[in-house]
């Protein structure tokens, strides 16, 4: 794989309210696509790309079940014979038990809801395009397809839970996470330079260069797609590889995220 070459693209699925968003980063963390559009725009996008890892925010499949197995059980030291968290697939359990908030997936397609299924119909004809799901350690495809998850991910490389991502201070911290791990973006503490008096009365606050949440999950993603490549001692997964990988972008996960 011609790491220069790459393109590294995030992909945040939604059910149809509103466009899905993706971003892409070439090898430089420089911005070369921030857009949004329907399924078949974004598809056709991505697999016009030659070399790319695509790294969506969604879950690559239904729990299977993995929670119910004692040997699993045991490794979590959770009590044999039970089903307590057996709702969750392994990496998402592994990321609430720190306290990471998240959706967790049903065992059933018909009960998931409608951004869960377009994540499963993008997942399925980028693997039919000839797209692999990383696997640390194993070297990467020309073509790579990985599952993130964004809350997480600024969970981790913050050291706590983030700010709401909806709010004003959600979208600066975030776009602050990505701007001091190098990601070619305005400084979003411009934005608090610029907020006069005059502006909070008149209720017109200058926020042009702070992205939307949907671009910040997005971008997010598109980061952890080029350290999986580019620094791959500083990713690390979570899960089961039959059931699915989370790949964050951090070596390793702390046992307890405190809320911000």
């Amino acid at each position: 794989m011609l790491f220069a070459d790459t393109v590294f693209v995030g992909v945040d699925p939604t059910a149809g309210k509103r466009p899905i968003q993706y971003a892409a980063l070439n090898a430089d963390l420089e911005l070369m696509a921030l857009d949004h559009g329907d399924r078949e725009s974004v598809l056709a996008f991505l697999t016009g790309l030659e070399r790319a890892v695509v790294a969506i925010n969604a879950p690559q499949g239904t729990n299977q079940g993995w929670l119910k197995h004692d040997d699993i059980r045991r490794r979590f030291n959770l009590r044999t014979g039970s089903h307590t968290w057996s709702k969750w697939r392994v990496c998402e359990y592994e990321l609430r038990r720190r306290n990471i908030r998240l959706y967790n997936t049903p065992a059933e397609t018909s009960q998931v809801p409608g951004w869960v299924r377009e994540g499963f119909a993008i997942y399925q004809h980028l693997r039919s395009v000839g797209f692999r799901f990383y696997q640390q350690g194993e070297s990467h495809h020309e073509r790579t397809l990985m599952e993130v998850q964004p809350h997480a991910a600024y969970s981790a490389l913050l050291h706590r839970r983030p700010f709401l991502k909806h709010t004003i201070e959600g979208r600066i911290q975030r776009q602050l996470i990505l701007f001091m791990n190098h990601v070619r973006l305005p400084n979003p503490m411009h934005c608090l330079e610029e907020v006069t008096r005059h502006h909070l009365l008149s209720g017109h606050l200058p926020l042009e260069e702070l992205h939307t949440p949907e671009e910040l999950d997005a971008l997010v993603a598109a980061f952890t797609a080029f350290r999986s490549v580019k620094q791959p001692d500083r990713v690390s997964q979570y899960g089961e590889n039959q059931e699915g990988l989370i790949t964050l972008p951090v070596a390793g996960l702390r046992d307890y995220y405190p809320s911000t």
